[in-house]
């Protein structure tokens, strides 16, 4: 049988080929991923005594960031106001929160008088559709303090969705989602982004960033204004602050400039 002669120097070949092929690494990723399975199920049902696509799948590349700076991050959420979705946006420059962590909320993660919000489930891709889930990590689920813009866009937008969901009362679901769609369903991230978030960044003149640009947009903005990268750490649910510090060290102030005058502060 075939499978028996599979070796991981296969594997490998394989990855080289795609890749020389053209094939980004994430797509070969997937690949590998898909071929470990099928041939964990052979080891399970006795076809093969090993899996041979144990050896590590290609890396993709980090993407490169493109967070805004302070006044392109005022002029997107001026652009957004009265949007259907601002406080989408609100929390994810000021809160840091991922794309399916803010279409997986619910009104009983927020408490509006406090001005906190507990972040524990997401909208994934599962299987070709999206479900809603737990966070994968315990950094994942984590408190967070609302900005008080934040805090009245919000409530401005519980108003609009209940007058939304008592006009489509025959149609409408609660399924107690702050984002929804009209009829209270999840929303599909890739409409989100195609018909209200690239035509924002275009109406506000502004570069055609993703969407998760706005996760680093918070990130590099705390971290300009001086806020110390353990919070910033907290806030975006890093699993370590050297996770942080990796991604953003370089949108960090002079940290030389800070050590050279602390250490003339402190011998006078």
């Amino acid at each position: 049988m075939w499978l028996k002669k599979l070796t991981p120097a296969h594997v490998r070949g394989l990855h080289r080929e795609k890749l020389d092929a053209g094939l980004a690494p994430a797509t070969v990723r997937k690949m590998h991923s898909t071929l470990h399975k099928a041939l964990s199920q052979a080891v399970v049902d006795g076809l093969i005594t090993r899996n041979a696509a144990g050896v590590k799948a290609p890396r993709p590349a980090p993407e490169e960031m493109h967070p805004l700076s302070e006044a392109e991050a005022r002029a997107f959420l001026d652009t957004a106001r009265d949007d259907r979705f601002e406080p989408l946006y609100m929390l994810a420059i000021s809160a840091g929160l991922r794309r399916g962590e803010l279409l997986g909320l619910r009104w009983k993660d927020v408490d509006l008088e406090r001005g906190t919000l507990r972040v524990g489930r997401a909208l994934v891709r599962e299987a070709g559709r999206h479900v809603l889930g737990e966070t994968k990590t315990r950094r994942g689920r984590r408190q967070i303090n609302l900005t008080p813009r934040a805090v009245n866009a919000l409530k401005a937008h519980r108003k609009c969705q209940l007058e939304e969901g008592m006009r489509l009362s025959g149609l409408h679901e609660d399924r107690d989602l702050i984002f929804a769609t009209s009829v209270g369903t999840p929303i599909n991230p890739e409409n989100l982004v195609k018909r209200s978030f690239k035509p924002l960044l275009k109406k506000a003149g502004l570069p055609d960033i993703r969407f998760h640009d706005l996760r680093h947009t918070c990130a590099t903005l705390l971290l300009g204004q001086g806020v110390h990268p353990k919070i910033v750490q907290e806030l975006l649910g890093h699993a370590t602050i050297a996770m942080t510090l990796d991604t953003y060290s370089h949108y960090l102030p002079s940290m030389g400039d800070q050590a050279s005058g602390a250490m003339e502060d402190a011998l006078g």
